[in-house]
This record gives C-alpha cells, structure tokens and sequence, in this order.
C-alpha cells in the first residue's frame, strides 16, 4: 500500500468571525461559538478559485515530499463541483499548475467523502498498475458561498468555509503508510441536501437565480435519519478499517476528524474510547469540505500530537449520504 509523503494547505486570509455568522443568521453568537462550534473560518478573496487553491496547495505538497512534478504519473482533482467554472474538469488546470506535464488527471467528486474516496482509488491505481509510482490528490473548495444563513434547515452548514488541500502518495516511503480505507453509502438521503436550480431538472433563469444556494429538500427525513445512522456511520467505516488493517481503536493515537458541531464530534472520540486530546477540533478553520482530514493532519503533526510510529485515523461524511475512513501509520526509512 502507498506511503502519504507530502501535504499541502492553503488558507485565504479574509475570516469571518462568529459574530459576524450571528449577526447574518439572527442566532446568538454564543450558539454560534458553543453549539455550532465555529469562532471563525476562512472565506475567499478575490483570486481564491477552488482549482486555483488547489493548485497551490500542491504545490506545497510536492515540495514536502521533495518530488519534481515531473514524477507525479496520475492526478486526481477532489475540487468540490461549485468551482472556478460549471461543466469543467479541474484536474488537467491543477497539473498545469504545478507542471506535471505528463500525469493523466481526473476529477472525483462524493462531496465532503472525497478525499478519502481519492485515497481508496489511488491504492487502486497502485495496486493495478506497477508504472504509478506517485499520485498528487488535490482540491479546492468554497461552497460558503451558496451559504443562505436566514435559512435555518442550513444551519448545519454555516461552517462552511474555503482553502485547498493537496497529498502526494507513492509506492515507496518512508511517510504515513496506509493501511486500509472503509466507505459506505446511505442512499436514503440521495436528494435530501442539493441546489435546486442550475441543473437539469430546473435550468438557471433570470427568475429562479436567487435560489442557488445549498438547501435541504427534506429537513424532517434527513433529521430523523441522520440521528439513527450518523453516530453509527462513522463508528463503522473508522472501526472496519481498523479491523481490516489488523488494529482496534484503543491502538489510535490520532483521528483526523472532519468540522462538525461539537457535541457530535465528542460523540464519535467517545465511542472509539478516545480523548478530545487525540483529536483537533475545527472551531479557527470551519469546514472545509474534503480537505479537513488533510488540515486536522498538518496541524496535529504541527503541534506534536503525531510522529513517527503514530497510528492515525482519518474520517469524514458528506451528503449523498456518504462515509469514509483510512487508517495510516507513520513509518520511519
């Protein structure tokens, strides 16, 4: 299986702070801070275009791993759909970006899931074929922008924020070796979080463009099912990669665990039997889509809460509804 050699974040620099979500929710900023857990997250500025975070953010990447993006044979892009331009590929910009000409490049998109989806299918490509020696995943994201925070079926998402996030992966460490990966689909709620307009169904025009924004089709289904299989969902993509990679949770030592309130991020660490001091929680940086578990890994091993040795675990749900877990350990050349 592939070592996880370099990691690459970008942040725009603009936040937006809790009172500011108060005061555009009409919520109190205590709810804000303590219920939805968000004390400030990054928004975009002008230039900040998901591919184009993307791209910087691997660059970051392929330096760390000490890597020419001549090296890099296979580019996947896990920028979010809401990207610099609609019905786009994102991949071959990303490649330009940092120059590996001859990588092919492809996008995968299971929402907040991704990342860790683009892990499972690089060990693939790993597996399949012994000419890849090195995969760059990267992706931007920004969907705080199809935030409404007067509607409150959306509250969930208020910590939606905007960065990049790139991993290099190759057959050859030292780095964090993976170990397995779990993910598993809920399509009970295949329709339940979309933007109604813009597609298909209801094409973009002048009179409905003020409703694309993210919304819920079916608050009460997706509340009442959400609460029966969330807790259980990550419980079991976490425990079953564990169990394939020969381990149990009391091995962990770290959870790379994505942005979500509070009490259901305590939820997941307690029923793994884990600390909140194994985990980092969000609250400076919202939620970044599928780039969380790359950004939890950066500063936990910024902080020391990681090294070599470490047994890691990286989490994430998105709607669709979809879970994902990879195990990692950190192994030294």
């Amino acid at each position: 299986m592939p070592y996880l050699r370099g990691l690459g974040v970008y942040l725009p620099v603009p936040r937006m702070t809790s009172g500011e979500i108060a005061a555009a929710s009409g919520l109190p900023e205590w709810v804000v801070r303590e219920k939805l857990g968000i004390h400030q997250k990054p928004v975009p500025g002008p230039n900040d275009h998901p591919a184009r975070m993307a791209g910087w953010a691997a660059a970051q990447a392929l330096e760390e791993a000490g890597l020419e993006a001549s090296a890099i044979d296979v580019v996947i892009s896990i920028t979010d759909e809401h990207k610099d331009y609609p019905v786009w590929t994102s991949a071959p910009l990303i490649a330009q970006m940092v120059g590996a000409e001859r990588a092919w490049a492809f996008d995968v998109n299971q929402k907040c899931a991704t990342f860790i989806t683009a892990v499972a299918i690089a060990d693939g490509l790993f597996a399949a074929r012994a000419e890849v020696r090195h995969v760059l995943i990267a992706g931007g994201y920004r969907n705080g922008d199809l935030i409404d925070y007067t509607d409150p079926d959306v509250r969930f998402m208020y910590d939606l924020a905007a960065g990049g996030g790139a991993a290099v992966l190759s057959r050859e460490g030292p780095g964090l070796r993976l170990r397995s990966t779990r993910l598993k689909t809920d399509a009970v709620l295949a329709q339940a979080v979309r933007v109604p307009v813009g597609g298909t169904a209801e094409p973009l025009s002048s009179e409905n463009v003020g409703q694309y924004r993210l919304r819920v089709a079916e608050p009460e289904l997706m509340k009442s099912r959400l609460e029966a299989v969330s807790m259980s969902g990550f419980l079991e993509v976490i425990g079953g990669a564990l169990q394939d990679a020969g381990y149990t949770p009391a091995d962990l030592d770290y959870l790379a665990l994505l942005h979500m309130k509070p009490s259901a991020h305590r939820g997941v660490l307690e029923g793994l039997g884990l600390s909140e001091a194994q985990s980092i929680y969000l609250c400076d940086y919202g939620h970044l889509g599928q780039l969380d578990p790359i950004l939890s890994l950066k500063l936990a091993r910024e902080v020391g809460k990681i090294g070599p040795g470490s047994l890691i675990a990286l989490a994430a749900a998105g709607v669709g509804y979809h879970w994902g877990a990879a195990v990692l350990r950190w192994e030294e050349g």
